[in-house]
């Protein structure tokens, strides 16, 4: 494993909040959320126990692609604001002890950035990946005067940046070897972005699609080497600063240089299973790919944590202490927590055994009051990514109140329609009713914050690998929690649940545990 400087300190107790800045709060009422509403609403999260916060892309932008097509990744996009906005908000957020981290954009552009528009009338121009003539397979025809086709990155509209390819092949001149003219510059526009952001006050960043940077790279060894370069300037340049990825495979991507990698929906050999079988039930967001499961958080008691439980094992004794491995309860491609069938009495179990395990959680903006994946939405910004994956329903107005579009805006039309559900949960209503998510959602953070044990580096023993799952923290906290509408039991031995800090519905006397349908318990240990 190469060698690089520790993560910063600050790090190991991050609580991780995503905005999707569109959706957050709206400050100049023309329905779209902007910097200055982010800032208007700091002291919620501040309240809640956040300390770190990720923005998805703000730069401008064609908005094909909800910004992760980019045409200047040195100027934020209008509607957001100004740069000068931005700079207030990292500036506000700091005095509350709030780190902000940019979405940096690494694979590819939008066809719009003046890179693609140059290189497309350019034929000796290497900063993207060209055919000299005709289209093969998975290529874009040509957009300008330039002869042949572009390799694109995700959508047709996103343009492969050249890092390189890890194989050559005769056949196929355009693979360019990953220390060629074009690869090295991208390289270094990478630095050149990083720099500039990273001097205005941001902690770092959430790399998206961080795997894709090499091509034919079967065991992405030429896509880690780059990134072990970048940390290794980061390190010397930027030590404070973090690199999240979007990967999805702890044990490759913290070696290469990462300081931590999230368990998501895709990635890895099982592609992405680790998280899937906590989450994913079956409606919201689904890839027709996927392998039907069962997953463990469903009240019908199908599941298993076992899937989870061996992947984050395997991947935390591959990773040691190098790096660490992020649990987020959804993003902005995967479906919200409250999805489908699931109902919001079985919320709060998730949010316990996230907010305890091992991982640094982070929580997905809404998700605190288990706002609703909203079905049946029309693409917006490229939402759809096929028959049963649209992701607009997780990236739905924030529900701040029970004032016009739920507090999000005064605008007549929303960038997404608010969640129509007439008992749609809220901050106002959740922050005036002490036994509301949100408010077990702060007292959890506040629990994991102040012990140790319940954070990355304390110790893990189960005790019982099924429903109700339980475990210990750092031999000191026992955790318990039955996911399922069943009563269930499991023998404690010798164990000795102590002074309960959050419990619902959960016993344990005379050796047994016993929890009631969707019931937790927090416990510190008996001496």
């Amino acid at each position: 494993m190469t060698s690089f400087r520790p993560a910063p300190a600050w790090l190991a107790d991050a609580i991780f909040y995503q905005i999707y800045p569109q959706s957050f709060a709206d400050s100049d009422g023309d329905g779209i959320g902007d910097f200055a509403g982010i800032a208007e609403h700091l002291d919620h999260l501040a309240w809640l126990g956040v300390n770190t916060v990720w923005l998805n892309p703000c730069f401008v932008s064609p908005f094909r692609d909800a910004g992760y097509d980019v045409a200047d990744y040195l100027k934020v996009a209008p509607r957001y604001g100004t740069e000068d906005d931005l700079a207030k908000l990292v500036e506000q957020a700091g005095r509350r002890g709030i780190r902000v981290l940019l979405d940096l954009v690494a694979g590819h552009t939008s066809d719009q950035h003046p890179w693609f528009t140059a290189s497309a009338d350019d034929p000796a121009d290497h900063r993207y990946i060209w055919t000299p003539e005709g289209r093969p397979e998975g290529f874009v025809a040509s957009p300008g005067s330039r002869p042949g086709a572009y390799l694109p990155n995700f959508f047709a509209f996103q343009p492969a940046l050249n890092f390189g390819y890890a194989r050559q092949n005769p056949a196929e001149p355009w693979r360019q070897p990953v220390d060629a003219e074009g690869p090295r510059a991208n390289r270094e526009a990478l630095r050149t972005v990083m720099d500039h952001w990273l001097g205005l006050g941001l902690s770092g960043f959430r790399v998206d699609m961080a795997a894709s940077l090499v091509k034919d790279d079967p065991d992405k060894a030429g896509t880690s080497a780059i990134w072990t370069e970048l940390r290794h300037w980061l390190d010397r340049r930027h030590p404070e600063a973090v690199l999240l990825s979007e990967w999805g495979d702890p044990e490759v991507s913290v070696p290469a240089g990462f300081h931590t990698d999230f368990f998501l929906q895709f990635g890895g050999p099982s592609d992405g299973l680790a998280l899937r079988s906590l989450w994913s039930n079956g409606s919201g967001t689904v890839n027709t790919d996927w392998d039907p499961l069962d997953c463990f958080f469903d009240a019908d008691g199908r599941g298993s944590p076992r899937p989870f439980v061996e992947a984050w094992r395997q991947a935390s004794t591959a990773l040691g202490g190098s790096g660490f491995i992020s649990l987020p309860t959804a993003n902005h491609d995967f479906s919200r927590l409250n999805c489908g069938p699931r109902t919001a009495e079985q919320l709060p179990v998730a949010f316990v055994f996230q907010l305890t395990w091992p991982t640094l959680p982070a929580v997905y903006y809404g998700d605190e009051i288990g706002m609703r994946y909203v079905p049946d939405l029309p693409d917006t910004e490229g939402s759809v990514l096929g028959p049963r994956y649209n992701r607009a329903g997780s990236r739905t107005p924030m529900q701040w109140d029970e004032g016009p579009n739920a507090g999000f805006s005064t605008s007549g039309h929303p960038y997404l329609p608010i969640d129509p559900d007439p008992g749609r949960p809220t901050v106002a209503a959740q922050r005036a009713d002490d036994t509301s998510l949100l408010h077990l959602v702060r007292r959890l953070v506040a629990l994991r914050t102040s012990a140790p044990e319940l954070g990355p580096d304390g110790s893990v023993e189960i005790v019982h690998d099924g429903y109700p799952f339980v475990h210990v923290r750092g031999g000191r906290y026992l955790v318990a929690v039955n996911p399922r509408r069943q009563e269930t039991s499991c023998p404690l031995g010798d164990l000795r649940p102590g002074r309960p800090l959050e419990v619902r519905g959960v016993d344990a006397a005379d050796g047994t545990l016993t929890a009631e349908a969707f019931g937790y318990g927090v416990f510190e240990m008996a001496p």
